[in-house]
């Protein structure tokens, strides 16, 4: 059974960075792609990037440049630092294997960006 764990979030100032964290049981990370997603109120959850098992990466436009998705599979973890963070950011940020595995999603971590 897939196990996500995600962390690392919090209130940070529009401009500012935050990395978040994504603890994974087994060894999903080496051998799936893996994808951070986010959902803001009111809005349906989106990709927001993805790294797959060759390290490949891919971002929704909305980030590409301000946000670099990475791997450390030794750890089974994925990471996701965001830079030049904006208002428009602010969501709850989930991990999970892409495509996603619905009974694998945790309770994700809150990242808000005050302007």
């Amino acid at each position: 059974q897939v196990h996500l764990v995600e962390f690392g979030g919090g209130l940070v100032q529009a401009g500012g960075s935050l990395r978040l964290s994504c603890a994974a049981s087994g060894s999903i990370v080496s051998i799936n792609t893996m994808g951070w997603y986010r959902q803001a109120p009111g809005k349906q959850r989106e990709l927001v990037a993805r790294i797959t098992a060759g390290r490949m990466t891919d971002y929704a436009d909305s980030v590409e440049g301000r946000f670099t998705i990475s791997r450390d599979s030794a750890k089974n973890t994925v990471y996701l630092q965001m830079n030049s963070l904006k208002v428009e950011d602010t969501a709850v940020y989930y991990c999970n294997i892409y495509p996603p595995h619905e009974p694998a999603w945790g309770q994700g971590t809150q990242v808000t960006v005050s302007s």
